[in-house]
């Protein structure tokens, strides 16, 4: 409607326009051999702009003739650059949908209208690493590194074949130079990373792992958590060579993962060694409480080097308040009383889980009482037998491994901080108890109250 309204008062100005101008007075006279013409002003003033208007008319028409051969050329370019976008973009949906042969036909049939297109190229290239057509890959990455807007994507390209391949190191140099192109780059921050910590290069890998940004929520907190893994294998690597920096980096592990129990223990090892066993007992006590591990009990009840099997009983009733609320309290505790020789001490801490679903280890500390508590073989060997069939206890598990101590990277597929303390999943052979510390002489076969073998310093 709006339209149709304007459209009319626009004719109407204009009729009124040509009316004004025919009616204006006045003419206009103009003479040739032969002839005269003598129009009105207004006749003569409407002729003029006609034929203006004629002329612009004719001159547009004569540019479009004369242009039609470029015009074509144009309208073909912009047909063939829709097709080559469109092979490309089908291409792209080949590839990820796993149809690599059609992705490589698309590829080269829109490299042939988009010869200037890199996409095409590294379109090819994917489809052809996809189809293990790794020699033409190769080439058509290398030709994409010289290209500054390709030169990431051909890196990652090379990286991934790389890898394919078993070639650890060039993959790992294809990182490299992606990760001096782009510091922020995912994919080759990771490779490094998982490199370095493969090698055991903790400082390398501690400190690349600083330069890292963190920006979600979620990203910080892995950043910490894996800062702390990697200050504590760093106390580990340093404990016996340099100490006190392996104490500062067991701290600041602590600092980011609070009572880790790899990093304590570093800790509470390099201060008992310098006599410091007040500080120890305290940061053993405090682990304790927050993570209920044998290895921070045993640690603890050999705080004072030279201590008796009867001294370390006593450190651990210190330590553990309630037997009866934890399994692994029950056990530390039961484990320093068989080494003291109190069998009815030890009896009674795994008395309130044996009658339930006894672990593998309070089995095999079962026995232990049985036969040194009695002499009974019988009875013994029983509890050997249902340790066999028993759950497993809490181990550092990795990979579907476990192992008695913690390491920073699973052994397997060297992923840091792979080790986590829980029951494993599966367990062929049932592990040892809770280690002694040194070896104990046999006891009597009645209860009585022998004075036990003085132990070994523990480091």
């Amino acid at each position: 409607m709006t339209r149709l309204i304007t459209y009319l008062v626009l004719s109407l100005v204009l009729a009124l326009g040509v009316t004004w101008l025919i009616s204006v007075p006045g003419t206009v006279e103009i003479t040739a051999p032969g002839w005269r013409l003598t129009p009105s002003l207004g006749t003569a003033i409407f002729i003029v702009i006609a034929v203006i208007i004629v002329a612009i008319a004719l001159w547009a028409i004569i540019r479009r003739v004369i242009g039609a051969p470029s015009a074509l050329a144009r309208a073909n370019a912009r047909r063939k650059e829709k097709a080559g976008i469109e092979a490309l973009s089908d291409g792209m949906i080949a590839l990820q949908a796993g149809e690599f042969s059609r992705a490589r036909m698309l590829a080269r049939d829109a490299k042939s209208k988009l010869p200037d297109n890199p996409a095409a190229q590294l379109l090819e290239a994917r489809a052809e690493l996809a189809l293990g057509d790794l020699g033409s890959a190769r080439e058509h990455y290398r030709a994409l590194i010289t290209n500054d807007r390709t030169a990431l994507a051909a890196l990652s390209g090379l990286y991934e074949q790389a890898r394919q391949q078993d070639r650890t190191t060039a993959a790992i140099t294809f990182a490299r130079k992606a990760l001096a192109i782009s510091p922020s780059l995912d994919w080759a921050s990771e490779a490094v990373f998982d490199d370095l910590a493969a090698k055991g290069a903790w400082a390398d890998a501690l400190a690349m792992s600083a330069s890292l940004p963190a920006r979600t929520r979620a990203q910080k907190a892995a950043k910490k958590r894996r800062e702390g893994v990697l200050e504590t294998a760093l106390a580990l690597s340093l404990e016996e060579t340099q100490p006190d920096a392996a104490l500062d980096h067991a701290n600041r592990a602590m600092k980011s993962i609070p009572d880790f129990v790899p990093a304590a223990l570093v800790a509470a090892r390099v201060l008992i060694n310098k006599a410091d066993t007040r500080r120890a007992s305290a940061l053993l006590r405090r682990v304790w409480r927050a993570s209920f591990h044998p290895d921070i009990a045993t640690l603890y009840a050999h705080v004072k080097p030279g201590a008796s099997a009867v001294d370390r009983l006593k450190r651990i009733r210190t330590l553990v308040e309630s037997p009866e609320s934890h399994p692994i309290s029950a056990m530390v505790l039961a484990r320093a009383a068989i080494d003291a020789y109190e069998w009815s001490a030890a009896r009674n801490a795994l008395a309130p889980f044996v009658g339930k679903t006894p672990t593998r280890n309070m089995c095999l500390l079962m026995a232990e009482i049985e036969e040194g508590q009695s002499g009974d073989q019988g009875k013994a060997r029983e509890w050997l037998s249902r340790a066999v069939r028993a759950p497993a206890d809490p181990a550092w598990t990795a990979d579907g491994i476990t192992t008695d101590e913690w390491a920073p990277a699973s052994p397997v597929t060297n992923r840091l901080d792979a080790f986590e303390w829980k029951v494993p999943l599966e367990s062929h052979e049932p592990p040892l108890a809770i280690a002694k510390s040194e070896p104990e002489p046999t006891p009597p076969a009645i209860e009585g109250s022998a004075t036990p073998a003085e132990p070994a310093t523990v480091r």
